[in-house]
């Protein structure tokens, strides 16, 4: 039984406040996957993380995710590189602290793409990790692009690749948010559930953050998420908020929260 999880960029920092981690809530949500995989013995984990206000703000200054193509640009990309790697070992480093056994593969080694779509990446040693217990971890980072030199892969666009190759049964999408909202930011309607078909009539209310947030926002993330569901039907994918204690948890062990993405 194998499930994405993602930690959400605004919930595990202040995407207001450059490089601002929220130590408390990494360090929760660790010990609430701790929980969950002590009561579930069958569940496999393949994590990931948003950047948040260490990856979004370098990566919004130096527009990284339209392509890399100066000296200036390079400058740029490896400032966004080298804070979402900061921000990861702070992730790594809170799971290890909890015994969870987890190793990170990030994104600007192992995956090479052409105009943000994924034309090479290794997913071999992942699945050696896997098979040995122990959990991948992937984020939100900077990539080699055939055609745009560099860019920036979100987490979500990492998980559609990686749905084709592990066909996770559920993906676990942690933010800030209660759930999907079809009046954001009044949140006073959240959407209980969105299909590829129902999609059609809530596009145009479903809105992106107001935080920096150079991969797009909720709207984009939806989008990315209903797409996954087509071509595995099997597949449910739920938003939901972390911030509220013993939800990543409840989440895991199948208690219903949030807004649920599936194929009908």
């Amino acid at each position: 039984m194998l499930y994405f999880i993602k930690l959400g960029g605004s919930l595990i920092t202040n995407k207001f406040k450059p490089h601002t981690a929220r130590y408390h809530v990494i360090n929760r949500l660790a010990i609430e996957i701790k929980r969950a995989l002590q009561d579930i013995p069958e569940l496999q984990l393949l994590i990931g993380h948003g950047s948040g206000s260490f990856g979004h703000i370098p990566g919004k200054e130096f527009n990284t995710r339209e392509g890399v193509k100066t000296k200036e640009d390079w400058r740029g990309f490896i400032q966004v590189w080298k804070e979402a790697h900061a921000l990861n070992e702070i992730v790594v480093n809170s799971l290890l602290s909890q015994q969870i056994p987890v190793i990170p593969f990030p994104p600007s080694a192992g995956i090479y793409t052409d105009k943000m779509k994924v034309i090479s990446c290794n997913t071999d040693p992942m699945r050696k990790a896997m098979s040995e217990g122990i959990i991948p971890i992937v984020y939100g980072d900077v990539v080699f692009d055939k055609t745009m030199g560099g860019t920036i892969l979100s987490t979500e666009e990492i998980f559609v690749h990686l749905n084709d190759i592990f066909r996770p049964q559920k993906i676990l999408l942690a933010g800030i948010e209660e759930g999907v909202w079809e009046d954001y930011p009044q949140r006073h309607n959240m959407i209980n559930k969105i299909t590829p078909k129902s999609l059609k009539s809530q596009q145009g209310i479903i809105n992106s953050s107001n935080a920096p947030d150079v991969t797009g926002g909720m709207a984009t993330k939806v989008q990315l998420m209903t797409s996954l569901v087509e071509n595995n039907p099997q597949l449910e994918i739920i938003t939901f908020s972390g911030a509220k204690p013993n939800n990543l948890y409840e989440a895991l062990i199948g208690k219903s929260i949030g807004t649920s993405i599936t194929k009908n």
